[in-house]
């Protein structure tokens, strides 16, 4: 009897989750959307009417830009989440090198790494192998390694690191940025932590760490967030070994 409650009591934590999750993303959806458009069309409006010049007009522009751009994430991390909702998605587990994912991190990032002038590393066995999802689990490391990015100064270094216990791996990604309070880390999957700027003014909708939990709970993973102020995160995944 008590192993049936306990297992309704999970069910029903899951259903309210999951409908807190996605009355969440209908929320930044619907608010983002909103304020991007009234933002422009003001804009606009203001220069059809000549209230402001074209001088302060294109000044207002690169904050547009950054609107847009962080509109234009959510829509695609909820695109990403809804795929795994719907139709006939299911996780096809596949045999990945972990020194892959680091290289395909290099690579796509290389940009962003270089204006910054943040230098990547890997930390631990080369040759560690892991039984994942690939396109989830690049989309989980996609969001943690912006997120680091995005977080770090100039000069500063970021780490992958792979450590192997028994049937386990553990992947971190590793700054030395800005860090979380304390008292916002708590409920840093929640929908009422502030959104922070990047130390380059790049601004996010807060959307990514709710989708890369969600994601990691259907590649039967966890995930651990520790985080100092003013010193830097560090981001782990419990994942599955790959068992010949």
């Amino acid at each position: 009897m008590n192993d049936f409650i306990n297992e309704l009591q999970l069910k029903i934590e899951r259903l309210e989750n999951e409908i807190n999750f996605k009355n969440g993303l209908i929320s930044i959806l619907s608010h983002d959307s909103k304020e991007l458009f009234g933002n422009f069309l003001w804009l606009i409006e203001e220069l059809e009417q000549k209230t402001i010049s074209e001088e302060d007009f294109f000044k207002l522009l690169p904050q547009v830009k950054r609107d847009a751009q962080k509109n234009l994430q959510t829509i695609q991390d909820s695109v990403a989440w809804l795929k795994t909702q719907y139709g006939e998605f299911k996780i096809k587990p596949v045999k990945i090198m972990v020194m892959d994912l680091f290289h395909y991190l290099e690579e796509k990032y290389a940009a962003k790494l270089k204006e910054k002038n943040i230098k990547f590393y890997f930390k631990g066995d080369q040759n560690v192998l892991i039984a994942s999802d690939r396109l989830l689990l690049e989309y989980v490391l996609d969001k943690i390694f912006n997120n680091a990015i995005k977080y770090s100064f100039p000069d500063q270094d970021i780490y992958l690191q792979v450590i192997t216990e028994s049937d386990e791996v553990v992947l971190s990604i590793i700054d030395s940025g800005t860090g979380i309070n304390e008292k916002y880390l708590s409920a840093i999957y929640s929908y009422d932590n502030p959104i922070f700027l990047g130390t380059a003014g790049e601004k996010g909708a807060g959307l990514s760490l709710k989708i890369v939990k969600n994601f990691i709970s259907l590649l039967h993973g966890n995930i651990q967030i520790i985080s100092t102020e003013n010193k830097g995160t560090t981001v782990s995944l419990f994942l599955h070994k790959f068992i010949e």
